[in-house]
């Protein structure tokens, strides 16, 4: 894994979880914690779908944005929701 691709796949991940979080209002986390857990599912992504496929800059584009999407809103319905 070379620097360009891992910063590929925080870019993407942030911007996934952000736009997650912009779709699920109500249950946003907060752009900080989307921004994080973005950059997190975006590394995950793109190294899961990345390393066996091959698929490329687009590839680990796509698969960045979306388990960068996805971390956020799952952490949401997981989190006990208050009052």
């Amino acid at each position: 894994m070379d620097i360009t691709s891992l910063l590929i796949q925080l870019v993407a991940g942030v911007a996934g979880g952000n736009a997650g979080g912009y779709l699920a209002k109500a249950r946003s986390l907060g752009p900080m914690l989307n921004s994080v857990l973005g950059a997190i599912g975006g590394v995950t992504g793109g190294q899961l779908v990345g390393t066996p496929l091959d698929a490329g800059m687009v590839g680990n584009l796509g698969a960045s944005a979306l388990v960068g999407a996805l971390f956020p809103l799952v952490a949401s319905f997981l989190k006990k929701k208050s009052g």
